[in-house]
């Protein structure tokens, strides 16, 4: 039965507010999890020597350690999480993580416990040494802010001279130390036309991804204003094109903007049936298979969505999941305004956050969207029968040898790879799957993200 969970607003100490609610039995959940957290965020620090235009954490160098969770409750958190999903890709952020002294020490407990472990930063820091003892500590790839190739925009916008050359040099430090990594820009009228420069740089570089942040107003975000809907739509039609067009290579993708698919689907119905894009189960994933954790221990729904599902500090991770009544709504309620009654909302659904940040309702609508349904159109179905998320189940018989290989692999991507080895193999004659098979199928089969093995799936690498 859907529900709406009342939330009593409490000013929060960085200015933002945060909607705690309280357990109840209403909120547990019984019986085998249907949802997964296959992603967690975790924001390990405010602290940062930027101080970004949109920051929805208002990370700065005026915050101090205290208050940050230590490394001791750190590891028991990331215990608990574990224990939740044995193989999840847990992205270490802040602020900037590199200010954080035990980063390598998480990193590496979570990636010897068999997360898939990558760090989110602004790149300023990552010297020679500090790529290299992430590579010892485990981590597998890096995801670096760049908004504009001009320094004059890039340096103004994340608040810090010169500090667009530091993330330069350090992408090149990253492929010369091979190193995974994701170019992040946040899109603003102000580079919303540099974005076929920027895919075509971070591609020739070796991108694994170039991903499109579309501004949600929390944190200092709030200040600022982002694009009209049409402005959004036009936006979301080139990153599509610029999909095609690095598909193989480097995948190109909207973040906080799934009505993307709607395009992706149009695509899809003119007969472009390859693009990895239709295997996302994309209503947006907070609160389903996402999650974010702050630096003083609380869990939401995104880093975005300021509403507290619970605090680590006195309720184990997989309680908060389980149990919240945040989640539950989130996860059972009834999406509300033009978002509830668009014939796209089990494939897209509209952004949470900024549904929460604009009218104060996580089920309600996305007013950044220009599409205006009728409500009496019939529902949009996804068109791949594996999503990422999905529960991996082999359709062939697989090798004890083969199917561990298979159990490194992050479980948010494991059930598409899967169908993907498995539809190689029958197309070569192989009846099971073995380690020798798995790696003439893995050697024969293209890679949609880059055209080298990409982070999250080097843990199943023959």
């Amino acid at each position: 039965m859907a529900f709406r969970v009342p939330l009593p607003t409490q000013e929060a100490p960085n200015g933002l507010l945060e909607r705690t609610v309280p357990f109840s039995a209403a909120g547990v959940l019984t019986g085998a999890r249907t949802h997964l957290p296959h992603v967690v965020a975790w924001n390990l620090t405010k602290r940062c020597n930027l101080a970004c235009a949109h920051c929805y954490i208002s990370a700065g160098s005026w915050h101090a350690a205290a208050g940050e969770l230590d490394t001791a409750t750190c590891g028991r958190i990331l215990d608990e999480l574990l224990a939740v999903n044995s193989s999840p890709l847990l992205i270490l952020s802040g602020g900037e993580p590199l200010l954080r002294d035990d980063l390598e020490t998480l990193a590496e407990r979570g990636s010897k416990s068999g997360a898939t472990v990558v760090v989110g930063t602004n790149g300023t820091r990552l010297t020679e040494d500090r790529i290299r003892s992430l590579k010892n500590a485990g981590v597998k790839g890096v995801a670096v802010s760049i908004d504009s190739l001009s320094a004059q925009y890039h340096d103004r916008f994340r608040h810090g001279e010169g500090s667009l050359q530091q993330t330069l040099d350090a992408i090149e430090r990253l492929g010369q130390n091979r190193l995974d990594f994701i170019v992040q820009t946040t899109v603003t009228r102000g580079n919303r036309a540099e974005l076929p420069a920027l895919a075509e740089w971070a591609a020739e570089r070796g991108a694994v991804a170039f991903n499109v942040y579309f501004l949600v107003p929390t944190g200092r975000g709030e200040q600022m204003r982002g694009m009209e809907p049409e402005e959004n739509e036009a936006v979301l039609r080139d990153l599509v094109a610029l999909e095609r067009s690095y598909r193989g290579r480097m995948m190109v993708r909207s973040k906080c903007q799934p009505q993307i698919m709607r395009h992706v689907l149009a695509g899809a119905t003119d007969g472009d049936l390859d693009s990895p894009l239709l295997n996302y189960e994309t209503r947006c994933p907070c609160g389903t298979q996402y999650c974010r954790i702050t630096p003083e221990g609380k869990v939401t729904p995104c880093p975005y969505t300021p509403t507290v599902a619970g605090d680590l500090t006195t309720t184990s991770f997989g309680d908060i999941w389980d149990g919240s009544p945040v989640f539950a709504s989130i996860r059972t309620g009834v999406l509300g305004g033009k978002c509830g009654r668009c014939e796209y909302r089990g494939v897209c659904g509209g952004c949470r956050a900024r549904a929460f940040a604009e009218g104060g309702d996580l089920m309600g609508a996305d007013e950044s969207c220009a599409y205006e349904p009728t409500g009496t159109a019939p529902l949009i179905e996804r068109r791949a029968t594996v999503t990422y998320g999905s529960e991996a189940a082999p359709g062939m018989e697989w090798s004890p040898e083969a199917e561990a290989r298979m159990q490194a692999i992050p479980s948010f991507v494991r059930a598409v790879v899967m169908q993907r080895v498995e539809k190689f193999a029958r197309e070569r004659g192989h009846t099971r799957i073995d380690l020798e098979s798995l790696a003439e199928v893995r050697r024969a089969m293209p890679v949609d993200f880059s055209k080298k093995l990409p982070f999250f799936l080097k843990g199943g690498e023959a």
